[in-house]
């Protein structure tokens, strides 16, 4: 009897280790099974992204395209409540006006749907990525709908475009501050080897020669002449900015180096550069300007670029969510989502906004002329002063450490000199 009791608990025993190799082996495949789903989640998530950037460079060549040629290319068979007796309505300011309302509706109806998606397997991740035959469809409906709306609606819409647009700036200026920041945290902070701080130390080299070399060409293109006060003011107020982020970086205090100031510097002159290359025509100010309104081929190529930049610039902040974090050190599950869908989506819709303004030069009232951009002296002041906010904030994340430590330091000196007079008799 003891044999066979021994018999069936050895048995019992097999039977309960083969169970649980069993349940390990369910479980583990059960594991690899959301490894590769997640993994493949993870692929159509990133492969998204492009895709909602070729949309929007469609949506811009679109704009472009009834800006300058839809007068003379569509027949009249538009709604003429909409878009008036000879469509000038739904042409030109208003046309631009309009593509973007239909970007901003799609990417914002996107945001709505995806904001608070966290996990790749949750129904809204498949939305964002994948369902592309209904995206498809309600992008054409967005884009329709609003050549159906009256002009009075429309010019509300350009009133609302140009907060969203400055919101937009604001934003990209932020994360160009933060890459630059991180750029140099990587290049030249302490622990990287000799051989990278001598790289950081030449490419600084090289962006305070190019700003040097920047602010001089411009006072040889657009300030020929004392006339030329307005110019002459933005250039040397541009050089000073650089002097003072340039000290501020250096100072002992603060000791950033000069690798996240020197390409500062540099950001800070194309800015310069930018705005005033946006004034109106002025041959007595601006020896580069053409003669002719028409579009040469730099002028076209230059046109090609600026929209190239406007997608590079929505694109990049949009995938910068982390830049706008409180908490930057969280680490993320192999499940989560790579980048936050609803912040990509709202700056997607603030960039169709933005697109709109440089397209009409932020003008409502007035059409730009044929392959041009951001031109008139409300452009030029809206870069000049997102130059200067962008310098502002720059010197802020400088000193804003120094500013937060010192009250530290100074309750600390305050403790301890407290605990020394109640020990001394």
């Amino acid at each position: 009897m003891s044999g066979s009791g021994a018999a069936v608990e050895a048995t019992v025993i097999q039977v309960s280790l083969s169970n649980s190799e069993l349940v390990q082996r369910v479980e583990a495949s059960f594991d690899a099974m959301n490894n590769v789903d997640c993994s493949e989640e993870k692929k159509k998530s990133l492969r998204a992204r492009y895709l909602y950037g070729i949309i929007f460079l469609i949506t811009n060549l679109t704009a472009w395209f009834i800006r300058d040629y839809g007068h003379t290319i569509f027949p009249p068979l538009y709604y003429k409540k909409a878009c008036g007796v000879r469509g000038s309505d739904c042409f030109q300011t208003l046309g631009v006006l309009r593509v973007s309302l239909g970007c901003f509706i799609f990417f914002l109806l996107m945001f709505l749907t995806t904001f608070s998606t966290r996990k790749l397997y949750e129904a809204c991740s498949k939305w964002h990525s994948g369902w592309w035959a209904l995206k498809f469809f309600l992008l054409v409906v967005s884009m329709v709908v609003p050549f159906f709306l009256p002009p009075g609606f429309i010019q509300i819409y350009g009133e609302v475009a140009r907060i969203g647009a400055g919101i937009f700036l604001l934003l990209q200026l932020v994360s160009v501050i933060e890459f630059i920041r991180w750029w140099n945290k990587y290049w030249a902070s302490d622990e990287q080897s000799k051989q990278s701080c001598t790289i950081a130390l030449f490419t600084s080299t090289v962006f305070y020669v190019a700003s040097t070399c920047g602010i001089v060409s411009m006072y040889y293109f657009y300030a020929p002449r004392p006339s030329c006060s307005l110019n002459i003011f933005f250039i040397t107020w541009t050089a000073i900015l650089l002097i003072v982020m340039m000290a501020m970086s250096l100072h002992s205090k603060v000791n950033r180096g000069l690798l996240s100031s020197g390409i500062m510097a540099a950001y800070v002159v194309f800015l310069c550069w930018s705005a005033i290359r946006s004034e109106p025509a002025d041959e007595k100010c601006n020896v580069q300007k053409p003669k002719n309104g028409h579009g040469d081929w730099t002028t076209i190529l230059g046109f090609l670029i600026a929209i190239g930049a406007i997608v590079m610039a929505t694109f990049s902040t949009g995938i910068d969510s982390k830049s706008f974090q409180f908490r930057k050190d969280e680490v993320k599950a192999e499940d989560d989502i790579r980048y936050n869908y609803g912040f990509f989506h709202i700056i997607f819709s603030l960039g169709a906004t933005y697109f709109a303004m440089l397209f009409i030069s932020w003008n409502l009232e007035n059409s730009a002329s044929e392959w041009s951009m951001d031109v008139g002296w409300t452009s030029t002041w809206v870069k000049i002063i997102n130059e200067w906010f962008a310098a502002s904030i720059y010197m802020w994340k400088l000193i804003a450490p120094v500013v937060k430590q010192q009250p530290k330091v100074m309750n600390n000196e305050e403790s301890v000199q407290q605990i020394n007079n109640s020990n001394s008799p």
